[in-house]
């Protein structure tokens, strides 16, 4: 395989995981701001307050982009493998 191939292969697998993670933290971002304003607003300063949105809105979104991320990462897999043969 050319290195021009090994290349371009490692350049489209950083892009793709930068990609297929970013729906899932910027979800969980957006929760942990909401939560942190909702806990400055109300003077609340138990952690264990902000676990529990984090996980369901990461579950979720998880449920939600999983057979996108899935197909994604399926077709990167048979591109690099239709490379590679």
């Amino acid at each position: 395989m050319p290195l021009d191939d090994l290349v371009g292969l490692a350049q489209e697998a950083l892009v793709l995981s930068v990609s297929v993670s970013l729906p899932v933290v910027a979800a969980l971002a957006a929760m942990s701001f909401v939560t942190s304003l909702l806990q400055a607003a109300t003077q609340l300063s138990d952690s264990t307050l902000s676990h529990l949105p984090r996980l369901l809105v990461g579950a979720v979104v998880l449920a939600a982009a999983a057979p996108w991320m899935g197909a994604q990462i399926v077709a990167f897999a048979s591109r690099a493998f239709a490379i590679a043969t």
